[in-house]
């Protein structure tokens, strides 16, 4: 049986959908992944999708997601990825982790920093997953 993942930050258009993508590619056998935000776009976050393009996870598929479509879900896992602020509690969580990451989508400079700081974000969710859930 699959354990049950939930990533969640704000806007679920960046950094949530990353760890979502990245962790169903890279363990889906293990793991069942979703995320979700407390105030979700409208869609995600193009760069997002193309950083992890990049590295051969296909976010095209997914959407944006309200917190509230999982009330009364049991998980295995809930993981914040919020940065600062108030991260939402999960009460039907097993397990809550927080982990901050910065949300790129605040990043500033012309548009090769700015994904250059899509992808940076990207690598660190990367390498916290490989060493959490690897």
């Amino acid at each position: 049986m699959k354990e049950k993942v939930l990533f969640i930050c704000t806007h679920n258009a960046a950094r949530s959908q990353m760890a979502e993508g990245y962790l169903r590619g890279r363990y889906g056998e293990r793991y069942e992944v979703y995320s979700a935000g407390t105030a979700p776009a409208e869609e995600i976050d193009p760069r997002a999708v193309t950083v992890m393009a990049e590295i051969g996870i296909d976010l095209s598929g997914q959407e944006t997601k309200a917190l509230s479509v999982y009330f009364h879900q049991e998980m295995d896992f809930v993981v914040t990825v919020c940065e600062g602020g108030i991260c939402p509690m999960f009460p039907w969580a097993k397990t809550v982790i927080h982990e901050e990451f910065p949300d790129p989508r605040a990043f500033s400079g012309s548009d090769d920093e700015v994904l250059d700081g899509f992808r940076k974000v990207r690598d660190d969710i990367i390498r916290w997953i490989d060493g959490r859930f690897g």
